[in-house]
């Protein structure tokens, strides 16, 4: 199964990937029903997850009912447990929407939810992450979590969401991050897919980034905190709902 995985995920376009996968869902949730693992998100509880990775891939990491990843469990959970997110009123924008929030933030009465993408299926808004159409000062919470390691020019695109932000407001920023590496490693110059692949961990990747991630933040003038919510949660939490421990949220916040 890891074999035909990695195939799928490295060859089909992901719009296609993102349609395909509706059709693929329910089979695999009836499939692996049982009681040893549970996606927050939906409470379905399963006997494993499935394996993903476009190059070396992670075992039980993937939830058969939503689709969800390990960052997308830990977002959901430190949501839900310490934030107001799913009861106040917010005007949002979600870039790249991720399948496992989609259907569940735009039913949320509470948001005035806007999707935006380049190439989604699922966004609203088709628009160039580094030059938004949107006005400044426009949005209460953003989201843009693993999109920034796909830009070239992630400085902009920073620039570009602290403009639309409302000041006072959030945004979350999740990105594919080795915390051992204190310095981001980019090349520009590596333009093959296979070896970026190699060297970035996906063939759409153009950077590693390090924990210097979260100051490059902070000199685009966000308060940030680095919020390691799997110390809120115990080994046995962490192992059930397949977390990656220790993993970062960037949690940022504009200055009012």
């Amino acid at each position: 199964m890891k074999k035909v995985f990695k195939k799928v995920l490295n060859t089909l376009p992901r719009p296609l990937l993102i349609k395909l996968s509706y059709v693929v869902k329910p089979i695999l949730a009836q499939s692996l029903k049982g009681n040893t693992y549970t996606d927050p998100i939906d409470n379905k509880s399963f006997s494993k997850f499935l394996p993903y990775g476009y190059g070396e891939q992670r075992d039980n990491v993937l939830s058969p009912s939503t689709l969800s990843l390990e960052r997308h469990r830990l977002l959901w959970l430190y949501l839900t447990k310490e934030t107001n997110f799913f009861s106040k009123k917010a005007k949002m924008l979600h870039f790249a929407p991720e399948q496992a929030f989609y259907k569940r933030f735009k039913k949320m009465k509470n948001l005035d939810y806007t999707t935006t993408d380049l190439n989604s299926p699922l966004a609203d808004v088709k628009a160039d992450i580094c030059n938004l159409p949107f006005e400044s000062n426009n949005f209460d919470v953003i989201f843009c979590n693993h999109v920034l390691e796909h830009i070239s020019d992630d400085t902009k695109a920073m620039r570009e969401i602290f403009r639309v932000l409302k000041p006072g407001g959030m945004a979350i920023l999740q990105i594919p991050q080795d915390l051992e590496r204190d310095k981001t490693f980019e090349d520009n110059s590596i333009t093959d897919k296979k070896e970026r692949a190699e060297i970035f961990g996906q063939y759409d990747h153009v950077r590693i980034y390090g924990r210097d991630y979260f100051d490059k933040l902070r000199k685009i003038g966000f308060k940030v905190d680095e919020v390691d919510y799997t110390q809120q949660l115990s080994p046995k939490e962490v192992d059930r709902y397949r977390l990656a421990k220790d993993e970062i949220l960037p949690v940022c916040y504009k200055p009012s």
